[in-house]
């Protein structure tokens, strides 16, 4: 058995309180740091209060809910879009791709691209079909949106100095308004629920309609784009989006119409130039027929005192004859 080797016993050094054994960070027990801050004398730091902020600008009156809410965002924009834009159809659409939606927007463009230029070789040069959008909305926002545009009149609440009005579509004179008219109904309420999804139009125009309506919702009075002339209409995932597109009705000038009546004003023939020529046609022939049935009376007496006279005349020659 080998000898133990006896090694020196070398003493431990204990680290000071005061310095940490590696990285020199100093170390002080509870009851002298407690001391320490008993001894020391109570600072009281000076906090310094800034100036009050204004809360809303000049230019943007208080809301009756903060303006940073994105819901808030969303009835503002919806206000501005429901004012803005006499047409408006309405879609009910079931769980759309991405991939499906780009597919169904891009096809619209290029059909309303088509429409533009045709009516820019006849010499209207209103681009409309780069104006057009077709986007989703949150249901509810826009049920509230369209109870203030259509029962809220801003101009009874201006400020009479000509200075920015008081009130807005997000005031609580506007939200009160709308809740006040709930027995009033502006043909909208049994649509709006569930996922929905809008095409707004700058203006009334029948020819950008009929173009919308054979890509989103083909019929036999608009029949979609056949094959041959446009092959991407006819991908599968485009058939596949179309089929979970539905049309429900159509806004115009603020009054709804169903899918029929939306139909009725896309065929008519020439647009509102065609329209207009139609109603001036109308007209004239209004005119002419009050104009006829006015001279006719005339007419009538004016021949029955010509054969009177006549008779007359006859009578007296034959009386002179016989004298």
């Amino acid at each position: 058995m080998p000898p133990r080797i006896r090694l020196a016993s070398v003493p431990l050094r204990r680290p000071a309180a005061t310095q940490g054994p590696i990285s020199g960070i100093e170390y002080v027990c509870r009851q002298c740091r407690n001391a320490s801050l008993a001894a020391a004398p109570a600072q009281i730091d000076t906090v310094t209060v800034a100036s009050p902020i204004s809360r809303h600008p000049p230019t943007q009156p208080p809301s009756h809910k903060p303006p940073e809410f994105r819901k808030s965002q969303l009835h503002r924009q919806y206000q501005s879009m429901l004012s803005s834009s006499p047409l408006m159809l309405v879609f009910q659409h079931n769980n759309l791709k991405a991939v499906e939606w780009t597919g169904i927007r891009r096809e619209l463009a290029a059909a309303l691209r088509k429409v533009d230029e045709e009516m820019a070789k006849a010499g209207n040069d209103a681009y409309m079909g780069s104006s057009m959008k077709l986007q989703i909305v949150q249901t509810g926002i826009l049920a509230s949106a369209m109870r203030i545009v259509e029962f809220w009149n801003p101009k009874f609440d201006a400020a009479s100095d000509g200075s920015v009005p008081s009130v807005h579509g997000l005031s609580k004179k506007a939200y009160h308004a709308a809740r006040k008219n709930k027995d009033l109904q502006h043909g909208l309420e049994p649509l709006l629920s569930g996922p929905l999804a809008v095409l707004t139009f700058p203006s009334v125009s029948p020819q950008h309609l009929k173009a919308a309506l054979s890509i989103l919702a083909p019929s036999k009075e608009f029949p979609a784009p056949k094959r041959k002339a446009n092959p991407a209409y006819h991908e599968p995932q485009i058939q596949a989006g179309l089929q979970k597109l539905m049309l429900l009705a159509a806004r115009v000038e603020g009054k709804v119409f169903d899918s029929e009546g939306t139909k009725w004003i896309g065929s008519i023939s020439g647009g509102i130039d065609g329209l207009r020529a139609q109603l001036v046609a109308m007209l004239s022939g209004v005119g002419a027929g009050i104009t006829t049935t006015l001279e006719a009376a005339s007419k009538s007496l004016y021949l029955t005192m010509e054969s009177r006279k006549s008779v007359l005349e006859e009578e007296q020659k034959g009386g002179e004859s016989k004298e």
